[in-house]
């Protein structure tokens, strides 16, 4: 099983259907939240840790998704940084 943003978000919407169904009680629905904070908050650490290296790979969030694969519609990006 992978251990990606696109697996926690899979899981975290399977909780709020559970909530929405009767079929998961509030209480870990709370600790499912709790959980899922807790790991976006560490993959956050981490893009700070990789901006501060100058970039790299990250295992947690999935990098194929990124400006190297932009939908046809979109013909670039542009990033504003503020110094």
């Amino acid at each position: 099983m992978s251990q990606d943003l696109t697996t926690l978000r899979e899981h975290l919407f399977e909780a709020l259907q559970g909530i929405k169904a009767g079929t998961l009680e509030l209480d870990k629905a709370r600790a499912i939240n709790e959980l899922g904070k807790t790991l976006v908050d560490t993959a956050k650490v981490e893009v700070d840790y990789l901006r501060a290296c100058g970039g790299g790979e990250s295992s947690f969030i999935d990098t194929a998704a990124g400006a190297d694969n932009l939908p046809e519609v979109i013909a670039g990006r542009t990033v504003h940084r503020i110094s």
